[in-house]
């Protein structure tokens, strides 16, 4: 089993460092960065982030559920769901 996942400020600390800046302008920057991607997939474009993956937006259509419960079934509406695909190269290295 893996370790926790990295924290917010474990991922700014660690930019800093790489970035050979305060934590205030990685914080900044990595803001600037989740932005745009939330801005840009609401929207209904993607967002590639190499060596890591691809990030988009896929819309499914109106589809009959079952609440596995009672059984019953009905309608759910039309929706869109956040989707990423992982590059080829982080696949790569994680299993090296």
């Amino acid at each position: 089993m893996a370790n926790k996942p990295m924290t917010k400020t474990q991922l700014v600390a660690a930019l800093a460092e790489k970035m050979d800046a305060d934590k205030k302008t990685a914080g900044a920057a990595l803001d600037a960065v989740v932005e745009i991607i939330t801005s840009e997939v609401s929207a209904g474009g993607a967002v590639t982030l190499p060596g890591v993956g691809k990030i988009y937006c896929r819309e499914r259509p109106e589809r009959m559920v079952r609440n596995p419960a009672t059984g019953e079934q009905f309608k759910k509406e039309a929706d869109k769901q956040v989707k990423m695909t992982i590059a080829k190269a982080l696949k790569d290295s994680v299993n090296a």
